[in-house]
């Protein structure tokens, strides 16, 4: 690069930003004194919000720090609630239940979730309406509130059809069904980054679609799931 390509650059762009406020001062017109305040004071004010609410959460759990210091010790992790000797009560059975219920639902999911995900990718025939019909619900579902799924999960697993009751499985079934759609589809879009010259080198070389599947193709999905 010459010395006369590093001073005509600058110019250039020098030129670009002038075109640009040229036409936007066309449009919108010259920016009035009200206009140049309002730009310095909008970034301050959101910046004040910040520093406020960042604030107000490093108070509060400095608080909860020294406030809860002495209870920080293992009777915390494994005592049962007690409103008799709030003292020393724990929090175990939240613990155990909290563990029970996420490894339900991974349970649930992960098998479901990432074999509907190899079929819709390796084996569904796009032009067959009740493939279409999973596709749409899926996508739909990834977008409804979580309210839903428990006021479902209340009316029809613990209560009403299934009637498990207030127990872990009703918990695990209900989280199940929420991240479910999500879970399928990142494992779409996982399985359709591969390149299908693996796909197609794999075939190639004697492998059945399993064998490609499985061998081949999720693996190398796993990295971009």
């Amino acid at each position: 690069m010459n010395t006369g390509e590093k001073i005509q650059r600058p110019g250039r762009a020098g030129l670009a930003v002038a075109g640009a406020r040229a036409g936007t001062e066309s449009v919108f017109g010259t920016p009035t004194r009200g206009d140049r305040v309002g730009n310095a004071v909008f970034p301050a004010l959101l910046f004040l919000a910040l520093t406020v609410a960042l604030g107000g959460l490093a108070a509060l759990l400095i608080w909860s720090v020294i406030e809860g210091a002495p209870r920080l010790d293992a009777e915390l992790f494994t005592n049962d609630p007690s409103r008799l000797r709030p003292e020393t009560a724990g929090y175990r059975p939240a613990l155990i239940g909290t563990v029970y219920v996420i490894g339900g639902v991974i349970l649930l999911i992960v098998p479901l979730g990432v074999g509907a995900a190899v079929y819709l990718e390796e084996y569904a025939d796009k032009g067959r309406w009740y493939n279409r019909l999973i596709e749409l619900n899926i996508q739909n579902l990834a977008g409804v509130p979580s309210i839903v799924f428990g006021i479902l999960g209340l009316a029809f697993i613990a209560r009403g059809p299934l009637d498990l009751g207030f127990v872990v499985a009703a918990g695990s079934i209900t989280l199940a069904l929420l991240v479910l759609p999500t879970v399928i589809l990142a494992a779409r879009e996982a399985i359709r980054a591969v390149p299908p010259s693996i796909r197609e080198g794999s075939l190639a070389l004697g492998a059945t679609r399993w064998q490609t599947i499985s061998r081949q193709v999720l693996p190398a999905a796993v990295p971009a799931s």
